[in-house]
Parts: C-alpha cells; sequence; structure tokens
C-alpha cells in the first residue's frame, strides 16, 4: 500500500510545519463550517472538529497519550486596570448589580457594539503546549514539530541544564530548554543547494542564458559554496616532503608586486562596486568578496593576506598616484607622441578616464564598503562544511510562521528559552495558536468532554 503524503494538496491537512505546501494549504483551506447545517447529527460534528484539529495538534502524538492529557480546566485572566484599581476601593462596586453601576443601554444609537467575549474554547488544546517539542517548534527552534520531536531524541536538547531525550516531558513554569545552535542552524536555514542539479539546469538553459546574464540567488550561492569548497581543497595540498632528508621544502617565492594592467583592473572594479548604492544584492556581494580575494594578496607588499580594509584603501591610493606619475609627460617628450596613438585605442582612454575619477573621497568610501562586507563575512563565513546553505539565511517561507506565544520568552542568540506559564485566554484573544475558528474548537471539546 502507498503510503499518503504528509503535505497532501488533493486532501490537504494543516500541520504544525514551515514546509511550502503547508503554508500553501493554511492558506487556501475555508472555513470547515462544522455544526452551521441540519445535515450532521451532533455525534458526527464533534468527531469531524476532532480529526481536523488532531490533524494539527500533535498529529504525532497517540490518541490515548492525548486524552491523557486532556484537562478540562479552562485557563483565563482577567484584565484588571490597575489605574482604577488605585483610585476605588471597590465600595462603588457594592452600589450596582453583578458587575457594577447599572448603566443604561445606549438604545439611541443606530448600532449597538458587541461584547468583546473571551474565546475559552480555543484553549481545548492548552494541554498539548506544554510537551517539549512543540515547545521548541513554537520557540522557532525547529521547522516542524517532528524536526523538534528527532532533536529531543537525538540529544540535542536540554532542560535545565540536563539532556532531556524525551519529547513528551511536559514543562513546567520556569523550566529553561535549550537546543544545540548547529541544529537550529539547520533547522531554520535555507538548505543547501544541489550542485548537481544546479548543474544540469544550467546545462539545458544554456541559450537562456546568453539572452539574460543574471543568476539566481541560488545559482550565486551554489557557485559561493563551489569556490569555497574549491579553496579548501587548495588550502589543504602542501608540498610533498622528501623522505630521505629532514629538511623542510623551500617556499617558491612569488613576485608580490602588482604590475599596471593589475592596477587598471582592481581600480576599474572599485569604481564599478562604488557605483552599486543601496543594500547588496547576492551578485554584488559576490563581486565585492572576489575584489577584496584578489586585492590582499597584489597589495599587500610583504604577502599577507590578512590586511585590514583601511589598509587596503590607502595602499591601492598609493599605487593609484603612482600609476598617474607614471602617466604624466615628462618636459618636451610629450609633444613628440603622436596623437593617432591615443585616438587608436578607445579602450585605454575609457580605462583612463575611469581611473582618474577615484578621489580621496571615494577610496575612503570603498575602504568603508570593504569594512562593512570583511565585517559581515567574518560574522556569517562561508563553510562548505555546513550541512546548511553559508552565509547563512533565512529558509524560505519562513515569515508566516515567524511569531513566538507570550508564554514563552526566547533568546535565539543562545538557542535558549523559558517556559514563563501556562498558556491563557484573554478578552478577545487566547494563546494557542491554531488554524481553525473557535467553533470547531468548541465541538472538540465536547468531544474529549464526555465521560469514558
Amino acid at each position: 500500500m502507498k503510503p499518503r503524503r504528509y503535505h497532501g494538496l488533493k486532501r490537504p491537512k494543516l500541520r504544525q510545519s514551515w514546509n511550502k505546501y503547508n503554508l500553501y494549504n493554511i492558506f487556501r483551506t475555508p472555513d470547515p463550517k462544522i455544526g452551521t447545517s441540519d445535515r450532521d447529527t451532533f455525534f458526527q460534528q464533534k468527531w469531524k472538529a476532532k480529526g481536523l484539529l488532531r490533524n494539527y495538534h500533535g498529529e504525532h502524538v497517540v490518541e490515548r497519550k492525548w486524552v491523557r492529557m486532556f484537562s478540562r480546566r479552562l485557563l483565563s485572566v482577567a484584565e484588571m486596570d490597575t489605574k482604577y484599581m488605585a483610585e476605588h476601593d471597590g465600595s462603588e462596586l457594592a452600589a450596582g448589580r453583578g458587575t457594577g453601576k447599572d448603566e443604561p443601554a445606549p438604545w439611541w444609537k443606530d448600532r449597538i457594539p458587541k461584547r468583546t467575549l473571551t474565546p475559552y474554547m480555543q484553549m481545548t488544546f492548552a494541554p498539548m503546549e506544554r510537551r517539549l517539542d512543540i515547545a521548541v517548534f513554537r520557540a522557532m527552534f525547529a521547522s516542524s514539530t517532528r524536526q523538534a520531536r528527532q532533536f529531543c531524541v537525538h540529544g540535542a536538547v536540554r532542560v535545565n541544564g540536563k539532556v532531556m531525550p524525551y519529547p513528551a516531558y511536559r514543562l513546567n513554569p520556569g523550566d529553561m530548554f535549550q537546543v544545540d545552535p548547529e541544529r537550529v542552524l539547520y533547522a531554520t536555514g535555507a538548505p543547501k543547494p544541489d550542485l548537481n542539479k544546479i548543474k544540469a539546469k544550467k546545462g539545458a538553459s544554456t541559450s537562456a542564458a546568453e539572452e539574460d546574464d543574471t543568476e539566481s540567488p541560488v545559482e550565486e550561492a551554489a557557485d559561493a559554496t563551489a569556490e569555497a569548497e574549491a579553496e579548501a581543497e587548495a588550502s589543504e595540498e602542501v608540498v610533498e616532503q622528501d623522505p630521505d632528508t629532514t629538511d623542510k621544502p623551500e617556499p617558491v617565492k612569488a613576485d608580490m608586486k602588482p604590475t599596471r594592467k593589475q592596477i587598471q583592473g582592481l581600480l576599474a572594479r572599485a569604481k564599478t562596486i562604488l557605483s552599486e548604492e543601496g543594500d547588496l544584492s547576492v551578485s554584488q556581494k559576490r563581486r565585492l568578496r572576489e575584489f577584496v580575494k584578489e586585492v590582499r594578496p597584489l597589495i599587500t607588499r610583504s604577502g599577507r593576506a590578512d590586511a585590514s580594509p583601511s589598509e587596503i584603501a590607502d595602499e591601492l591610493a598609493n599605487l593609484a598616484s603612482g600609476l598617474n606619475l607614471d602617466d604624466a609627460p615628462a618636459g618636451g617628450e610629450a609633444t613628440k607622441e603622436p596623437s593617432s596613438s591615443a585616438s587608436s585605442s578607445p579602450s585605454s582612454s575609457s580605462t583612463e578616464d575611469l581611473i582618474a575619477g577615484l578621489d580621496k573621497r571615494e577610496f575612503k568610501k570603498l575602504e568603508q564598503r570593504m569594512a562593512e562586507f570583511v565585517r559581515e563575512e567574518e560574522e556569517n563565513p562561508i563553510d562548505p562544511s555546513k550541512p546548511y546553505q553559508t552565509p547563512w539565511r533565512p529558509r524560505p517561507f519562513m515569515a508566516p510562521f515567524a511569531f513566538i506565544p507570550k508564554y514563552l520568552e526566547v533568546n535565539h542568540n543562545i538557542c535558549a528559552a523559558v517556559y514563563l506559564r501556562h498558556p491563557v485566554a484573554r478578552v478577545g484573544s487566547a494563546e494557542v495558536p491554531t488554524p481553525y475558528p473557535e467553533s470547531v474548537n468548541q465541538l472538540a471539546f465536547n468531544w474529549y468532554l464526555r465521560r469514558r
């Protein structure tokens, strides 16, 4: 028997997951409108409502375990106005009837506003929110409850400093749970691109690529990952030592002084980078990364590859000034040059104009942009050994699920959270996230409320 798809589109079931198909199902699923007609009996209405809600709330939990967790107590709080309580001692409430003084109904108004009620029935699955795996998912440490359960079983979750391998552990107010940061980066980060698929896609669309020279962010990230892997492999290659001697092989001396052509190319690329305003895109970051990687060994006379952006900008300015001095005519020798040679090379004249446009202000701006980029690269570097895409970026279709309930206090810097209290219902809102309306939750609550 072929297993049914977890995120089906023909018969959709809403899940606790960040999957794009689940997001589409949540978007297009209408109100089930259970109990609005007389076609179904009360038993059938409760059965349908229970089935819909159990597909979302803890579908990986066995029904008998959930029945044991179910509680008919629905926690709620009353909104108390602290200013009113400070001004009055409570005697004014005794002058009225029930909740306070009798106020005449505003019958003179055309439309009487409805009272805002407390959605108690939305708290049906509040005990499920105490489970450790669901709390990890609500804290945005995992992309689904099943993945959060896997983190617990594999020992990546700690509760109050101790490893908790039981995803069914029910948190108490004040408990702190922490997840391994590498697991969180893997769960919430964009997946690593498959280089084989991208290469096949590029080979199939070569003609379209010739017409449109732009690349998608996925292809840009794949190229950056491939370059980083090639650099890592090249850095691991060392010169073999002669087994007969103990002397270390002498390093090959290279002339680190940049040539005229290299200086012109660097200045032209710097001018191109300075012409880009606003936030840098993926392709612009890639060009800036290549520029910094190329300019560091060329600019540093001693061959150091860890020069700061200010040193790079100063040295590049010195090289540019030296290049302009070399190009300046000396005495009457400039008049002997034929004018036809200048007109015969338009590309060289355009390059000279591009170079001549760099001044101190632009070199300062280049220094600031490189410093910002280097700082970002140090905080979020490219690492081919990670199982997720680097530099790290959030996974797609994550924004609609990016919310944290009020009963959790989360610190994403250390991947830890505190279970402050049990979820409660307030006037006009409930703290248990659910995609279904209150009427469906009420029918499910009545189903589990029956005596067994």
